[in-house]
Parts: C-alpha cells; structure tokens; sequence
C-alpha cells in the first residue's frame, strides 16, 4: 500500500509537471503573437518581456516544487516523520504543549526552506523585470512581522483546537470545525485595522472627483463604503490591485497607488464595478459557505480516520502520534483533493464571467473594463498565451484575452 500511495503521488506530480511544460511550450510557440484587440497597446518588446517574465517564475516555481515535493517524500517515508516524532515524545510534554511544539517547528522549518525562493523570487526575478521596489531592510521588516504575527495566531487557534480535541473526544471534529470558521470570520474583520497598517500606509483618495463618483455608483448598487483609501502599495512593488474589505457599513474601497498611475478614471471605476459585482452576486459569502462546507467534511472524517490502526501503516509506519497522523491526512487529502483542482478553477472563472457582465451593466460601458484589463496586463506582464487546458486546469480568472473578447461582444 505504501508502494501505491508514493506512485499515486509522483502520478499527481507528474501531471502537474506535464501541464506546466504544455504552457511553457504553448508560450514559447506563440508568445510573439499579438492578440486580438491588443495592437497598438502591446507590442513585441512588450509581449517578449512578459514571456521571458512568465518562463522564468515558472522555471523558479517547477524547481521550488521539485524540491518541496523531494522533501515531503523524504520526510514521510524516508524515516524523518517518525524520528521527529519520538523526538518530540521524549520530552513527556502535555497533550496540546507537545502538539504546539510539534507544529511551530514543522513551520519554522517550512519558513527557512523557502527563505532562499522568497529572496530569489524579489531580488532576482522582481527586480529584473522592474517590479520589485522593496529594500532589503523592509523585506527582512516585513518577514519579522510577518513571522510574529503567524506564530501568535497559530499559538492561539492550535492550542485551543487541542483543547476542544481533548476536552470533547467523540465530537470535537464539530467543535474545531465551528472554531476554524470563527477564527476566519474574525481574521476577515480585523485584518483592514489591525493586520494590513502594519505593512502599508493608508490614506485619503488624492485623485480629484473620484471618491465621489465611487460612493455614488455604489449608492446606485444599494450598498454603502465607509473609507475610500488609497495604499503605497509601490514601496513594495510594481503591481497593481484594488479591493474591497469589511462588513456591513464597515465597508471600505482600498485602491492600490500603481493602479490609480496606470489607469484613467473611467477604467478605474469600471474595475471597482467588477468589484462590486462580486458583492452583488454573493460569489464572496458562496465561496465562504463551501469552503465552510468542505471544512465540516474534512474534520468529520479527520475525526474518523484518527484513530484507525491502520493509518501509519499507509506510510511504512507501525505506530504515530496524533501529530503524525494529522500529517498523514494532510499529505493524503492533497492527493486526493488534486483532480477537484478544475472544478473550483471552473466555479471561480463563472463568477468573474458574472462580475464582468454586472460591471458592464452599472458602468454601461464594457470597452472601458477591456481597456482597463489590458493596460493592467500590460504592465503586470500577465501571459496572453496560456495553454488552453492549463488555464482550465489552474486559472481562478478567465484568461485576459478571453475577458476581454468577452467584452467586447457585449459592446457590440
């Protein structure tokens, strides 16, 4: 059996690895190809920078992954799981002050492991095709922060999941899944005051007439913002975005500075209706209550397989603490899971689909959402070639060139 469970996953690995040369060659095939609609907007220089962009994340990603994957192997089956595990069990700790330390170690490792891709990725890659404005200074600020902040919340949400685990043994896999939800609910509430100030600066829209013409289209959809913010999301990097976050009347519009340099003001408010359209929809709160979903079935069968005798003996193993065995469920559920991959890639494109038509129809102009998504493809290098069947696979958004085809047969 643990013949089958390390072939089933090089067969996961492997056809990611086939997906990810299908794109590569796809791209290396017709990157040099202007699309449709996008002449005098992009040109060659413009697309060989993007592809060249696109080949070199992609190469960094596939060893990144090779690499991860050689590790999980290595520490699961080659021995490395069940001498971290004694390891562990001979300092006699309680229940949850073991399964703390059994945990934050694991994460630190991770952290340390992709220390190197993290700063090949922004000073190497980000820098070279001039996205990358972070000092190292402010990239080792950010990952302090960054690790202090992780460790207090997973500190908080794992030791009091262990509690309810050994306080409630024949139904704690409902009461940690009521905690999951919660804890994500609060980090979605707390997150624009608490979290986000710590790494950018948030102030007052500075473009004239547009905060005003933002609340008004949102007074048009019924909904109310409380801040329209602009964030010097530039310090960092090139990138563009906008969003919005909070609940309720707490609702705020956060516009990235690079975004308010790249587009027009008409190309702006179309972005942010696309935006709202995803409010409108609910495609948030629907999102929210499968993940929920999902979830409830993956405590509940957690909570199952737990204390089956046979589950080390999957993985080579005669004996595991209930640590291990939580590592074992997670290794399995990502194989598992894996072939579900197009399915929420599929359900997330439709929702975009929804939010771009609901854009068109409040702003009324559907050639200002096209022009919008191809400047910012433009300046974000985004692939105008993606192998078909890649993007079905993994794309969470329809490819730009499809959007924007899209739109402009509404116009028409």
């Amino acid at each position: 059996m643990t013949t089958f469970i390390i072939l089933l996953y090089l067969a996961v690995l492997g056809f990611g690895l086939g997906l990810h040369f299908l794109n590569n060659r796809h791209l290396k095939q017709h990157g040099s190809e202007i699309p449709p609609g996008f002449e005098g907007v992009v040109d060659p220089e413009a697309l060989t920078k993007s592809s060249a962009y696109t080949l070199t994340k992609g190469q960094v990603s596939l060893v990144q992954s090779l690499f991860d994957s050689a590790l999980t192997l290595l520490f699961i089956f080659g021995g490395l799981m069940a001498w971290y595990d004694g390891w562990i069990a001979d300092y006699a700790l309680n229940f949850i002050t073991a399964g703390l330390a059994f945990f934050l170690f694991l994460s630190l490792a991770k952290t340390l492991i992709d220390l190197p891709f993290d700063l090949y990725n922004h000073f190497k890659i980000e820098s070279h095709f001039g996205f990358n404005n972070m000092s190292f200074k402010l990239w080792c600020a950010d990952l302090v922060k960054s690790l202090l902040l992780s460790t207090l919340f997973f500190t908080t949400l794992a030791a009091a999941a262990l509690w309810l685990i050994q306080a409630a043994p024949e139904s704690w896999w409902l009461w940690v899944w009521a905690l999951l939800v919660g804890f994500g609910l609060l980090m979605m509430l707390i997150s624009p005051y608490v979290i986000e100030p710590l790494f950018f600066k948030f102030e007052p829209l500075k473009v004239e007439g547009l905060e005003e013409e933002i609340r008004a289209m949102m007074t048009r959809t019924g909904l109310s913002v409380s801040k329209v913010l602009q964030v010097d999301a530039s310090r960092r990097s090139g990138h563009s975005n906008a969003y919005f976050t909070g609940f309720g009347k707490q609702k705020r519009v956060v516009l990235f500075d690079t975004l308010l340099e790249q587009l027009s003001k008409e190309e702006i408010l179309v972005v942010l209706a696309h935006e709202l359209g995803h409010m409108k929809k609910k495609h948030i709160q629907k999102r929210m209550v499968l993940l929920a979903g999902v979830a409830l079935f993956y405590c509940w069968l957690a909570h199952a397989l737990i204390g089956w005798q046979g589950l080390p003996q999957l993985v080579g193993l005669t004996e595991a603490s209930f640590y291990a065995r939580l590592v074992i469920l997670l290794f399995l559920s990502g194989i598992l899971t894996f072939p579900l991959t197009p399915l929420f890639s599929t359900l997330s494109r439709k929702d975009e689909y929804q939010a771009d038509r609901f854009a068109c129809d409040l702003h009324g102009n559907p050639e200002n959402l096209a022009t919008a998504l191809i400047q910012m493809s433009r300046k974000n290098l985004s692939n105008l070639h993606p192998h078909p069947t890649y993007a079905r696979f993994y794309y969470s958004h329809p490819p730009v060139v499809e959007r924007v085809q899209n739109l402009r047969e509404m116009a028409g």
